[in-house]
């Protein structure tokens, strides 16, 4: 990914980052004041109240999106790139101690959990907004549910052309969006300018004290003006860290509050308006363009999810988290911007389900937030151990601000927890489901390979015993792939025991994923003669890149010693068995397991193979 530093692309890049980054936490007005005071907690509608909810309101956006993210865990980036599982990189692998594999796994379920949140956030965002036709004619009420599943497919459909054409058209979209959100708070807080008086935290706490128990639940529902803070971070590889603060401290954090406390003005003076605040914040006349308007909002919020999706898709593929699947490269400049079809139309078929599901936005609120919590408190765990050992932060500066943002992230999920009888399982599930894949591929696969290399040879035994008894050689180059460098690919032993011959040239190429996320191209090759025509190359790529081992190779083997144009490639491709016999996993792991593998993308296609040069030997492995 190329990162430019000139001020006018930082512009651009903020322009971008309005549309991919902060769709989502931009269009929370749409609903989380009306959830906040809604009738469901008992709460009176009064002038403290609203007061109070706005000072929540006010602290959450300072404290959750201001200090924890944008200050403090957009610097936890692993050489540029953001997210959970990123995040979960930089502890290392999980056999080292005990404590590190924990880290690991706890890291692996947040990331999971945004799966389930990534088809809440589209579901709700479009239902909130379509809703507002209610207000302009109730004839279109019945409607709304087609009507958001129609935009929904529009834009799935659109994700394809890559994030940085989908944020340059949806930039300019956001950026009126966030001039909107501000004028019209403007506007009523010039009504009622006392109303600003709600920053201080005096007011909170006179709403617990008022409100006792009941107000501690509806932090739930204030939780909801921070859940776009996961997508802030998970999508900073695809634009950096830099254009998104910007965009936050310049842009959408002014626009927000202004928005938020315009809407409490508005209340104060009505009551009745807590129904529906935003949209009965615009004049009659300006209320079905405000509609049209968020429409355009929420569809463009869903992307934050979406982008974030595709890029943890990529990393669990390559950190072999996940089966191996088609990942479109959507830009020549820079590598994170990608697109995978895949988890995009499986985010598609989820939000269709939501939204028929549960029918509204109100329904949908009290589904959401559970799983974002979970991410939350994990993602302040792993920041934490990273900054000490990682960065070498003192201790005692990361204890303390962990401290502080694990008490505001535990609050939010307590008050969140009782969400789950609500639809809040969903989330759950579905990052449960997640979860067990990713877990189940990661062992399933350590077993494949430890049954393969019961049978292999070293590398420099096998080349001693080929100069001592040689066999047939043909023109051209043989190149065997396989992912230990010091053993020889069970393709070359079995290529050699059916056909008893070898090529002039034989290249034994290993490919290996470091966990930082992109490997500079004058540390990507390793190359080691062996003697007799044979070649160890090894090729090294970082956990965010997409491997293309032609390209890579070119460079080394076309040379005197190698013949390009007449090379072959060999692959090994495992047929897996669950058998009881030999059980290494739960009898449902191992069924789960061997559907993914029959499933996964050819290796052939993930590492860009010419497939008229390319030829794979079978072999059965037991599990």
């Amino acid at each position: 990914m190329a990162h430019t530093r000139g001020p006018g692309s930082q512009h651009g890049l903020t322009l971008i980052a309005l549309g991919v980054v902060f769709g989502d936490i931009g269009t929370s007005p749409l609903y989380a004041l009306r959830e906040s005071l809604g009738p469901h907690y008992d709460i009176a509608v009064t002038r403290a109240n609203v007061f109070g909810v706005l000072s929540l309101i006010f602290w959450a956006l300072v404290l959750v999106i201001a200090v924890k993210y944008a200050v403090f865990v957009l610097r936890a980036d692993n050489e540029g790139e953001g997210g959970v599982l990123a995040l979960t990189a930089l502890i290392g692998p999980s056999r080292g101690t005990g404590w590190r594999r924990g880290m690991i796994l706890m890291g692996l379920f947040g990331t999971a959990l945004l799966y389930g949140d990534g088809a809440i956030t589209p579901a709700i965002s479009v239902l909130a907004a379509v809703e507002g036709l209610g207000l302009v004619t109730s004839t279109l009420e019945p409607y709304v549910v087609p009507i958001s599943i129609l935009i929904l497919f529009g834009l799935f459909s659109v994700q394809r052309r890559g994030t940085g054409r989908i944020g340059s058209l949806f930039g300019p979209v956001m950026l009126l969006w966030f001039a909107t959100l501000g004028s019209l708070g403007v506007v009523h807080l010039l009504s009622e300018p006392g109303v600003l008086a709600a920053v201080s935290p005096v007011h909170a706490v006179a709403f617990f004290a008022e409100n006792t128990g009941r107000a501690f639940f509806v932090l739930g529902s204030v939780f909801l003006v921070v859940t776009g803070g996961e997508a802030l971070y998970a999508d900073m590889g695809h634009l950096g860290p830099r254009p998104i603060r910007r965009g936050w401290f310049l842009i959408v954090m002014p626009a927000l509050l202004l928005n938020y406390f315009g809407q409490g003005a508005l209340v104060i003076g009505d009551a009745a308006t807590a129904a529906n605040p935003f949209f009965l914040m615009a004049p009659a006349w300006g209320t079905l363009p405000l509609v049209i308007l968020a429409t355009a909002a929420t569809i463009i919020a869903s992307q934050a999810l979406i982008t974030g999706a595709f890029s943890i898709t990529m990393q669990a593929i390559h950190l072999d988290y996940s089966p191996r699947m088609t990942v479109v490269q959507t830009s020549d400049q820079a590598r994170g911007q990608i697109y995978v079809p895949a988890v995009n139309w499986g985010l598609f078929a989820a939000c269709v389900g939501l939204v028929i599901g549960f029918g509204s936005s109100s329904a949908l609120a009290a589904a959401y937030g559970i799983a974002v919590t979970m991410t939350m408190v994990v993602t302040t765990l792993l920041f934490g151990v990273v900054m000490v050992t990682r960065f070498g932060w003192p201790r005692w500066v990361v204890v303390a601000l962990t401290t502080v943002f694990l008490c505001v992230d535990l609050a939010f999920f307590g008050a969140n927890i009782v969400k789950v009888r609500h639809g809040g399982w969903f989330p759950l599930l579905a990052g449960l489901v997640v979860f067990s894949v990713m877990t189940t591929w990661r062992h399933g696969r350590r077993i494949v390979y430890r049954r393969i290399r019961r049978s292999e040879v070293p590398v420099d035994e096998f080349v001693a015993t080929l100069a001592a008894r040689p066999e047939p050689r043909v023109p051209g180059t043989g190149v065997y792939m396989f992912p230990d460098p010091e053993h020889v690919p069970p393709s070359l032993v079995a290529n050699l025991r059916n056909n008893h011959v070898l090529h002039e040239s034989v290249v034994l190429l290993s490919v290996e994923v470091s966990s930082v996320p992109r490997v500079p191209r004058a540390r990507r090759v390793r190359l080691r003669e062996l003697g007799i025509g044979f070649w160890q190359i090894t090729l090294t790529y970082g956990f965010a890149e997409t491997p293309d081992v032609p390209y890579d190779l070119a460079a080394v083997i076309d040379g005197p010693s190698f013949d390009h144009a007449h090379t072959t490639f060999f692959i090994g491709r495992e047929t897996v068995r669950s058998t009881v016999e030999r059980s290494g996993m739960a009898r449902w792991r191992e069924r789960l397991f061997a559907v993914l593998h029959r499933n996964a993308r050819s290796a052939a296609d993930h590492f860009r193979l010419p497939p008229s040069r390319v030829v794979e030997i079978g072999m059965p492995v037991d599990i």
